[in-house]
């Protein structure tokens, strides 16, 4: 047990390491992906400018700057670039081969991956979210009540392990099909408008409202903002976190199920 635990320590620390190799680039990137915050604050407020009442189903402007920002947030857990396009490109360049005859776990490893990809991104991200955050400070009606945060801290969490094991299962299934792009074309498409990462999904019109409540992109951005600006009902607070946490573990056990039926099925030929 503690040889094992050793192992996990050792690929996360170099986990770590491989994404400090390249500091100057990884803080550039980083601090450049704050540039579209004030893009969308002159937006907001020129639309909200043109409007009549100064609301747009129940958000103000500082609501909807607010809730932008902290879909930022929430997008910084849960998004997980290259994960699923990386298994896929391992299973069909042969690579997936090194997790059959090693004693290390192909989702264990990539998790212990994003999770110092993780580290290493807030270590540098800090700062400039601190920056942005204290000087958007006006837009925020202010820290919500402590059950409210606390389910917004787990949502954050779960946030990351969903997006992590649903891209997991899209890259897995590569094992089943040579090229996946256009899988993930059409899963970034539905993410970006249904995640609410674009806009609060009570833009959406019935039935779409509805439709998209139940699916899981909904707990990758909107659902952690809403809960820090007490947009959900406190009836219907842990009734979400549990239907999250539901997601979740599906997509948990998907990925194990794909994993395990892609290694049997799966030949390798050559070196």
């Amino acid at each position: 047990m503690l040889a094992r635990a050793q192992i996990w320590w050792t690929v996360f620390t170099m986990c770590v390491a491989e994404r400090l190799a390249y500091r100057g680039d990884f803080v550039l990137g980083t601090t450049m992906r704050f540039l579209p915050m004030i893009t969308q604050i002159f937006l907001w407020t020129a639309v909200f400018a043109s409007s009549s009442n100064g609301t747009m189903v129940g958000f103000t402007r500082n609501d909807i700057v607010a809730y932008y920002l902290l879909t930022m947030v929430a997008r910084a857990f849960s998004s997980m670039p290259g994960l699923a396009s990386g298994i896929a490109g391992q299973i069909r360049n042969g690579e997936i081969k090194k997790f059959l005859i090693q004693p290390i776990d192909l989702i264990g490893f990539s998790l212990l991956a994003r999770m110092g990809h993780k580290l290493v991104y807030y270590g540098v991200a800090l700062g400039p979210f601190a920056l942005v955050f204290y000087l958007c400070r006006d837009y925020f009606p202010g820290w919500p009540p402590a059950e409210y945060m606390a389910a917004f801290l787990l949502s954050l969490v779960l946030s990351f392990l969903l997006g992590f094991f649903l891209e997991a299962s899209l890259g897995l299934a590569g094992f089943w099909t040579l090229e996946i792009s256009s899988l993930l074309f059409v899963y970034m498409l539905f993410n970006f408008f249904f995640s609410g990462h674009m806009f609060p999904l009570e833009i959406l019109p019935e039935p779409w409202r509805t439709w998209v409540g139940w699916l899981p992109l909904k707990y990758l951005a909107y659902f952690p903002a809403a809960v820090f600006l007490e947009k959900i009902p406190p009836e219907q607070l842990w009734q979400e976190m549990a239907l999250m946490g539901a997601w979740t573990l599906f997509f948990m056990l998907l990925s194990r199920r794909l994993m395990h039926a892609g290694f049997r099925r799966y030949s390798g030929y050559g070196g």
